[in-house]
């Protein structure tokens, strides 16, 4: 089968083509998927993409018209692609679900334990040669409440690595899955209980029309006052403006984000010589109780094998053309995670 790759990194390229073994025959560009890099595609049965690609209608429309019958991300996220839009067409869509929770998890509680132990600014002093303590006081996190909203398999990945800390743990999930929390040494709450309790808020779910916005002023409101926030899935789940105002007003006392609600046309690419038009970003990484890291929580070697092996598998299974293997549809992270609503998870 005949593909194109866009957005591909320099670190995709060598398990992509290990993982491809000659199968199909892939061009592999950095380029971003836009309106002005479609053409691209020309030729082409397949595109495999990435969360930053553009695959809005119009994108979709022109794919169509120049052949393309079948679209891959390489993300477990789906938000980038018209899905109506591109049933209606006809365009089958796959994506990579479940590739690496354990990776995703592992990166949320890095940002965690680097904010409550005061690890960026100690090392950016240290390099200052400044070798005080008095800036650098921290907190435990094994006294402290530590609520994960969505118990999909990177809510889960992350419970079980909090096990270890002696942390009380509370997760949320539209579907009943108590047992499974109890399994885990959690417990199983409503969304509101979330908010009131945890000194900690860690989100691992999907961005749909239901968890747009979903972290805005009234939601803040009713956490804990000092709260630490953790966001390793979307950046539009948070409300940013209305976070960032709780921020310096000190009612949320430090955010990890590996995600951030504008993100799209910044991350990935080296601004180092330009400047970021964006104000608002520009004053989250100012902030020093902001730790934000570059969409990066899924890049691990062990992640980009598995993204690559079942890229290929969805060209694979294309390829036969017939029969049940070749009709793919793109799905999100973990079943628990769909349908996804505010109204949903404060009912449990």
């Amino acid at each position: 089968m005949k593909a194109v790759a866009y957005s591909i990194k320099s670190c995709e390229k060598e398990p992509l083509i290990r993982s491809n073994n000659k199968k199909h025959d892939i061009t592999l560009i950095s380029n971003r998927l836009t309106l002005d890099t479609v053409s691209y595609a020309n030729g082409k049965e397949a595109v495999l993409v990435f969360s930053s690609d553009d695959l809005s209608a119009p994108v979709l429309k022109t794919l169509k018209e120049l052949g393309v019958k079948y679209i891959c991300t390489r993300s477990s996220g789906i938000d980038h692609i018209d899905l109506e839009e591109a049933k209606r067409l006809g365009i089958q869509v796959a994506n990579t679900s479940s590739y690496s929770p354990a990776s995703i998890a592992e990166h949320a509680l890095a940002l965690l334990l680097a904010l409550v132990r005061n690890i960026i600014p100690s090392h950016t002093q240290t390099m200052r040669y400044d070798f005080r303590l008095d800036d650098l006081v921290g907190t435990t996190i094994s006294d402290k409440t530590i609520g994960i909203v969505g118990f999909g398999e990177t809510g889960q990945s992350l419970t079980k690595m909090l096990s270890g800390f002696g942390a009380r743990v509370l997760v949320n999930d539209v579907y009943d899955l108590s047992e499974k929390a109890r399994s885990l040494g959690a417990k199983q709450v409503d969304f509101k209980t979330i908010l009131t309790e945890s000194d900690i808020i860690s989100f691992h779910i999907p961005l749909n029309d239901n968890t747009y916005h979903l972290v805005n002023l009234a939601i803040i409101a009713e956490m804990k006052e000092g709260v630490i926030l953790i966001n390793v899935s979307r950046g539009a789940i948070f409300n940013s403006r209305d976070v960032y105002n709780a921020l310096q007003n000190g009612f949320i006392a430090k955010i990890g984000m590996d995600v951030y609600e504008f993100e799209h046309d910044v991350f990935f690419l080296d601004h180092s010589r330009s400047p970021i038009s964006d104000t608002l970003l520009r004053a989250f990484i100012q902030n020093s109780r902001v730790l934000l890291t570059p969409h990066q929580a899924f890049l691990t070697r062990e992640a980009l094998l598995v993204i690559s092996a079942k890229t290929i598998d969805h060209l694979d299974k294309w390829g036969i053309g017939s029969g049940e293997e070749s009709k793919i549809i793109a799905t999100p992270e973990s079943s628990s995670n769909q349908g996804f609503s505010q109204d949903s998870i404060i009912k449990k």
